[in-house]
């Protein structure tokens, strides 16, 4: 399956919220989100700097991926962004494709 990295930060209706019911909740409620798509929660972090969590997760794919940001992001209380991974398997693909490629202006 697939793996997606998740981060962003919270709102701050969201802040409320969390600081009312804690990490290990937010944790468990987004484990519940993933595993409602077909997923599986891998890591999930809290952090200091521009974001304030960081979540990596395996679902079956981008449709998935997407029903949960799209989720999450329309509670008001997160901003989350979606970055897909690539195991270095697959990044040993890449390297060995053809590809043409005009850049522009020549």
């Amino acid at each position: 399956m697939p793996k997606y990295l998740f981060h962003g930060s919270y709102t701050e209706k969201g802040v409320k919220g969390f600081l009312k019911e804690g990490g290990s909740k937010r944790r468990e409620a987004t484990k519940q989100l993933v595993e409602s798509v077909g997923g599986t929660l891998e890591a999930y972090y809290f952090a200091f700097g521009d974001n304030d969590f960081y979540v990596i997760v395996e679902v079956p794919d981008n449709v998935s991926a997407a029903a949960g940001s799209l989720v999450a992001n329309a509670s008001g209380t997160v901003k989350v962004k979606t970055v897909v991974l690539l195991t270095p398997e697959e990044v040993d693909e890449v390297a060995k494709m053809t590809v043409e490629y005009r850049p522009p202006g020549q």
